[in-house]
């Protein structure tokens, strides 16, 4: 790698001496590394919501050593590196925002816009493709109400019941929660966990308190 950036040239050498020296590390695969990548995305959310910038720093270094690990496995046996991975991505951006490389104009619905030049260029056939499937049920919801309508589908939408005597009746409130969250702009799981914070801070006052 290289570059005006000295720290993520040492990151790189650095990840590099550990898959050369360390046995735990030189034993990591791109499968065992998953659930590690997961831990540390999540943790990533954390320190956004909790403001706390140290935190944050912290935790966006360790989200990225997980880029620089994958990136050097598949790098010892020659099928991609980090340079291919920074390139992958520079180009994507810059094919995605041609009213920011060039003098294109902006569109009126940048997400709209956004999703269907992600679909062209992935050859998808339907806007259910590339959402993974490991996604909680609140943000898959919210995903599939976002890709439709920035692909102009018109979908027929529960409205949330003041009546919940079943399981089928409460999905459908949620649903139609998630769907009202979607036209608000607001991430119905961020929400939800703004809100559970909330109920724990309410324990913890009580706990304090007896």
């Amino acid at each position: 790698m290289t570059g005006g950036h000295p720290e993520l040239v040492r990151l790189a050498e650095v990840m590099h001496q550990l898959r050369q020296g360390c046995p735990w590390d030189a034993a990591q695969t791109h499968e065992s590394l998953v659930h590690y990548l997961i831990e540390e995305t999540l943790e990533v959310v954390e320190a956004v919501e909790s403001g706390d910038d140290e935190h944050l720093v912290e935790e966006l270094g360790d989200l990225l050593l997980q880029v620089y690990f994958h990136a050097e496995i598949a790098a010892e046996t020659g099928r991609f590196d980090l340079e291919a991975v920074a390139a992958g991505i520079s180009d994507k951006l810059v094919a995605r925002h041609p009213y920011v490389f060039t003098d294109a104009a902006v569109p009126e619905d940048l997400n709209a816009s956004w999703e269907r030049a992600k679909a062209v260029e992935k050859g998808r056939a339907s806007v259910l493709e590339g959402i993974p499937e490991r996604m909680s049920a609140l943000s898959r919801a919210h995903k599939v109400l976002s890709r439709a309508s920035s692909h102009g589908l018109e979908l027929q939408l529960p409205e949330a019941s003041e009546r919940l005597d079943s399981a089928a009746e409460l999905g459908a409130s949620l649903l139609a929660l998630v769907a009202r969250a979607q036209e608000l702009g607001i991430d119905p799981e961020q929400a939800a966990r703004v809100a559970v914070r909330g109920l724990e801070q309410q324990v913890r006052e009580l706990e304090a308190g007896l």
